[in-house]
């Protein structure tokens, strides 16, 4: 089977085939292909970033068509009265299928929500801010904010086994 990322983030690809194979049984292949999402480089709210997520899926099957699946993972960001939400949303596409899931929320500290109020992106901000380079391709906010006890990687991955599920149950 092949399962095409709509991506050529290493972490983004990692998470993808570490949950088609804990949660389907068969051989897989795995490709990332960049494509574009259709929305801001850094959504700001729930619907734009699930658009997101949607595009890239979608891109990814109008360029790869010859696969069993598409992955479309797009991170965001939303503002409400506690702060400013990061997350991620998943979508799958198989041939007769579409399904999605969203990962956990978390705050960003005031400092990164500021600088990415101000236009720039999370990965950028979290560089700035954590003095790093390309955190978004390593182990991202969601690893740094919890000193590597959640690593992006796992941060998607169980949300792409989540979104997983109605490949899983055929019911």
């Amino acid at each position: 089977m092949k399962i095409i990322i709509a991506s050529q983030n290493p972490v983004k690809i990692e998470a993808t085939k570490i949950a088609f194979q804990k949660m389907i049984d068969d051989d897989f292949s795995f490709e990332g292909i960049n494509v574009p999402s259709n929305v801001r480089d850094q959504p700001m709210d729930h619907k734009e970033t699930l658009l997101g997520a949607k595009n890239r899926a979608q891109n990814a099957r109008d360029n790869k068509p010859n696969a069993d699946y598409w992955v479309g993972i797009e991170g965001g960001i939303h503002n409400d009265e506690f702060g400013m939400q990061a997350f991620a949303w998943i979508v799958i596409l198989s041939k007769t299928k579409n399904s999605q899931a969203q990962t956990a929320v978390f705050y960003l500290p005031e400092p990164i929500a500021e600088m990415v109020n101000n236009g720039i992106e999370l990965g950028e901000a979290d560089d700035i801010y954590f003095k790093r380079s390309n955190s978004k391709q390593k182990d991202g906010a969601v690893g740094i904010l919890t000193n590597g006890l959640i690593d992006r990687t796992q941060y998607y991955e169980h949300a792409i086994i989540m979104a997983l599920i109605p490949f899983q149950n055929k019911r």
